[in-house]
């Protein structure tokens, strides 16, 4: 449910900045916001997708013009879901009351990123997104972890995104460069419409960094070693637990 993570490389930096942490996208996260109770992540697809009809059914039914045959269907289609959530002891009044709350506290465990490393001198790998000019007209670019993110996948939470401000003439040449960065790591929250493949599309970082050196890692050697190592962090890191265990409200 949360995509955590890409590769970070030890490896020398051109450049003169010395880098104080050698960043791994896990680190990013704020454990401590994703500590929560979230009941619906002990329902399975059929149960989920049952609530939804739920809630989908009930909003038909609330239509006065819905004509008396179709409203009948309505309703007993409505009580057979009803009735298969009851059976799996499933509340569905009570998960209904909680899904704003969940959702307002996985935007915010999505949004937090680690104040630990707020203002640190960073070195981080990722595939770059080119950006636009910001307002006092320096070049900017995104680091995500995992190639394709933001155009042919989804975009990362925002706590697993990073705005790039570039200097000395280095952009990226194409979207999702791998690239190994160093410079001055800061949370400082954005929004922004960025045009990627597939169109203009709306990036959230949690994170600012101010790039000191760059390292492009153009060799297909380099390429597979660190997709490969993104794809499989992530992998693990989306069934990570707090200590092993979901902490109560």
């Amino acid at each position: 449910m949360r995509l955590l993570f890409a590769a970070l490389m030890s490896i020398g930096v051109a450049g003169t900045v010395d880098a104080e942490v050698n960043l791994d996208w896990a680190d990013l996260v704020d454990v401590s916001a994703q500590a929560f109770e979230d009941p619906f992540e002990d329902l399975s697809y059929d149960q989920m997708d049952d609530l939804v009809m739920v809630v989908r059914l009930r909003q038909r039914l609330e239509k006065p013009e819905i004509p008396l045959e179709e409203r009948e269907k309505y309703k007993a289609r409505l009580a057979e879901t009803e009735e298969r959530l009851a059976q799996a002891d499933i509340d569905v009044a009570w998960l209904l009351s909680q899904r704003w709350l969940v959702a307002e506290r996985r935007k915010e465990a999505a949004w937090a990123g680690n104040p630990q490393l707020d203002g640190q001198t960073v070195t981080v790998a990722g595939f770059a997104i080119p950006g636009p000019i910001d307002d006092t007209g320096v070049a900017t670019a995104y680091l995500v972890p995992e190639r394709g993110m933001c155009s042919h996948l989804p975009p990362p939470p925002p706590n697993q995104m990073i705005r790039v401000r570039l200097k000395d003439g280095w952009a990226p040449s194409y979207v999702h460069e791998p690239v190994q960065l160093t410079g001055r790591l800061n949370i400082e929250p954005s929004e922004r419409q960025v045009m990627v493949v597939d169109g203009l599309m709306p990036l959230r970082a949690t994170f600012d960094l101010e790039v000191e050196a760059v390292r492009t890692l153009g060799s297909e050697n380099d390429r597979r070693e660190m997709e490969q190592s993104a794809a499989d962090r992530i992998r693990a890191a989306m069934d990570r637990k707090t200590g092993g265990e979901r902490a109560s409200e």
